[in-house]
């Protein structure tokens, strides 16, 4: 048996993330609660950072979504505390997100300690190893702008956070 809970929360991380659109909200490990009550619904998201303009959209996507499926009331809140990590992101996620062309994130943020080496991305493309960051910032702040030496394609790494 379906729950109230269950099929509102199936709604909601059907909702595609505008930045990287072949992974949902819970693919990306934002969609943190979803409760259904007498006067709708109310979904809980976080941001992957303070200000990142995706949230309206998403927002936006979220209210619609539910409203085809017969919702009247749809409230999101924005929670900041705890903050979004990486490690958040769903094993599906990253390998969406490989597929897609981008490095997923290496390791976990909770196991960072204060020194970090970063040994190697792999090319999405071809899994090379022999890659180089050409700059930290890339599309969006989650990413990084790599360079794969071997296939000589350049590709985005989803930095962990």
């Amino acid at each position: 048996m379906v729950t109230a809970r269950t099929r509102a929360w199936d709604i909601a991380a059907r909702v595609c993330d505008p930045e990287v659109p072949v992974l949902t909200i819970e693919d990306l490990g934002i969609l943190r609660d979803v409760r259904e009550g007498e006067d709708g619904v109310v979904v809980t998201i976080t941001p992957t950072y303070s200000g990142c303009p995706a949230m309206d959209t998403i927002r936006q996507d979220l209210t619609l979504a539910f409203s085809v499926e017969g919702y009247d009331r749809v409230e999101v809140d924005l929670v900041l505390a705890p903050a979004w990590t990486t490690d958040w992101m769903t094993d599906a996620g990253k390998r969406k997100l490989s597929e897609y062309g981008i490095a997923p994130p290496i390791g976990r943020a909770a196991d960072r300690g204060p020194v970090r080496l970063q040994l190697g991305v792999k090319c999405p493309r071809c899994g090379s190893l022999h890659t180089r960051e050409v700059t930290r910032f890339g599309s969006t702040s989650c990413k990084a702008l790599y360079e794969c030496r071997a296939c000589l394609e350049p590709f985005d790494f989803f930095k962990v956070h």
